[in-house]
């Protein structure tokens, strides 16, 4: 479906108000070197050479540089976590179930009389918003890509492990960072309906190359009643590859599964890249 012709009642009802609803993106990688075979992952030369990276995409010359296996759809399926590895009761859900999660009330044309920079700074918060919708807020992946989708409550989760483009995907990450001052605050229309989008930057887990995290709050009418959707969203960028998490609703935030995902995601998504099988993941959030 379009998102231009899609109708905020066709893809919220009011009895799924409550959901809010979520895309994300995010899922990861399988397994490389001695066990390719097996796993799915081929080992790359260049990985004694690969260097880390701040932060900000820069790099640092540490000796602890990401794996470089090349990922495949097997490791993605395989990097993927799993309702043990995020905080809170989280039910894992039918992938083609996940696949199709949109919410409504990110469809709207941004208000361009809301900035000063207008033609640039609207340009990226309707991107921002085109991209939560269409669950690629990296762009498109280049090479594998596996994802799951895990729900509590009135509340949804979307993981993505994908390979990208490396310059590609960092230079996503780079406009994530800009986006909280860019899209502070402004409004969007659908419909004639008005709707009030605020962005601001979260915190995440220092892990993987390069990460950037985001809260996107979006308040507005669905079906004649106020609803406020709370987005905790996250990136973070391994070599060539990523991890996507979009999670939250109308139930309020959800950083704290965002930031667990973050963690124990990215490490099973190196351990992939460097050949090795991931660590059960017991539940420890009992």
């Amino acid at each position: 479906m379009t998102r231009r012709t899609v109708r905020l009642a066709h893809v919220l009802s009011s009895t799924a108000l409550a959901a809010g609803a979520l895309l994300a993106t995010a899922a990861c990688a399988q397994e490389d070197g001695r066990e390719a075979g097996a796993a799915g992952i081929s080992a790359s030369p260049a990985a004694a050479r690969q260097q880390t990276e701040s932060p900000t995409g820069s790099p640092t010359g540490s000796p602890s540089g990401s794996p470089t296996g090349t990922l495949t759809e097997s490791g993605a399926e395989t990097a993927l976590i799993t309702a043990a590895d995020i905080e809170d009761d989280w039910t894992q859900v039918k992938d083609t179930e996940a696949e199709n999660w949109h919410d409504g009330l990110l469809i709207g044309k941004v208000d361009v009389s809301d900035f000063l920079s207008a033609k640039t700074d609207a340009a990226d918060c309707q991107r921002l918003m085109d991209s939560l919708f269409d669950d690629d807020l990296l762009g498109k992946p280049s090479g594998a890509n596996a994802l799951r989708g895990f729900t509590e409550g009135d509340s949804r989760l979307l993981y993505q492990v994908a390979a990208y483009d490396r310059t590609d995907v960092q230079d996503s990450l780079d406009w994530m960072a800009e986006l909280p001052q860019e899209c502070d605050q402004f409004t969007m229309t659908e419909n004639g309906e008005k709707r009030t989008v605020q962005v601001t930057e979260s915190s995440l887990p220092s892990v993987g190359d390069a990460r950037e995290g985001l809260r996107v709050t979006v308040r507005g009418p669905v079906d004649g009643t106020e609803a406020t959707l709370t987005l905790d969203v996250a990136a973070v960028r391994v070599g060539a590859n990523a991890i996507t998490v979009t999670a939250g609703g109308t139930d309020g935030d959800e950083d704290d599964a965002v930031r667990s995902a973050v963690q124990l995601g990215t490490q099973r998504l190196q351990d992939v890249l460097a050949g090795k099988s991931p660590a059960a993941s017991p539940s420890q959030f009992d």
